[in-house]
């Protein structure tokens, strides 16, 4: 009987202390992003009161109208999408390097691709400002640039290169065999199965650049991204409801591509001739 009671428990519902857990951990995390959300309508602009004491659309027009939100939604904008392009580029390389050949130090070089996202950031940060004033580079957007796309190279190979994995290269072999250039079977057979995983990998990047801030600190100069923005208004605080405002767009911009990530590869294992 005791068997058959565990049978049941393992194919019917979940026991209800692990959706209580279940429901308690989301809530634990998405609490505070929710809160975020409901001070961004609140009518009391210097403090953090709850229950708020009144609610209000009006910080949504007063965003609008502050140039420094539109110059720094700008600049975050173009670094994150300028970054992912770099990221996509030299990740799917390194990943068809890693993947698809057979060379001395493979795995060496694997890791010294993905060692910028385990590292503390604010290490790598310190290491590109050292880098930077040694080869005296002025700060700038570039600056941005080249500090971000050092762990988004990594978001992207990772993605590629499990993809590569999951290819059979007999599809390559085949296509060649068939009178195919190389470009050809880049565009008709490489890509068709790597596409997905690059573009997840792309959107990964893009979001983690957006919202990233340590790295930022070190290479950004006098120029402030839109999370650096944020940090400084919290610092010396001017109309904090409008913060709250920004910190919605972040959640959206950060939370779209994640979702498309999500539905791009979650059918990653039906790559066409996988395990031929």
């Amino acid at each position: 009987m005791p068997f058959d009671r565990t049978a049941k428990s393992k194919n019917g519902k979940a026991p209800l202390g692990l959706k209580i857990a279940a429901a308690g951990g989301l809530v634990f995390l998405h609490l505070p992003i929710a809160l975020i959300f409901v001070y961004a309508f609140t009518t009391e602009e210097k403090s953090y009161q709850w229950p708020p004491p009144g609610l209000t659309v009006k910080w949504f027009a007063v965003t609008w109208a502050r140039p420094d939100v539109w110059e720094a939604l700008t600049l975050s904008l173009q670094v994150a999408a300028i970054s992912t392009l770099v990221a996509m580029v030299l990740g799917s390389f390194c990943a068809a390097a890693v993947a698809r050949s057979r060379f001395f130090g493979r795995e060496v070089v694997s890791l010294l691709v993905i060692l910028p996202i385990a590292l503390p950031g604010i290490i790598t940060g310190i290491a590109l400002r050292s880098a930077f004033n040694l080869a005296d580079i002025p700060y700038s957007m570039w600056t941005i640039i080249l500090g971000h796309a050092t762990f988004c190279v990594v978001v992207v190979y990772n993605n590629a290169v499990a993809r590569f994995r999951r290819t059979s290269a007999s599809l390559i072999e085949a296509s060649m065999d068939l009178g195919a250039n190389s470009f050809q079977t880049l565009r008709h057979v490489i890509l068709p199965n790597i596409g997905t995983a690059l573009l997840a990998g792309g959107m990964l990047a893009f979001a983690l650049s957006f919202d990233e801030v340590i790295v930022t600190t070190f290479t950004s100069g006098q120029q402030a991204t839109l999370p650096i923005w944020m940090l400084e208004e919290l610092v010396r605080p001017r109309q904090r409801p409008v913060t709250n405002v920004v910190a919605m767009v972040v959640v959206l911009v950060t939370f779209l591509p994640i979702l498309g990530a999500y539905y791009l590869t979650r059918d990653g294992d039906k790559v066409v001739g996988h395990g031929k």
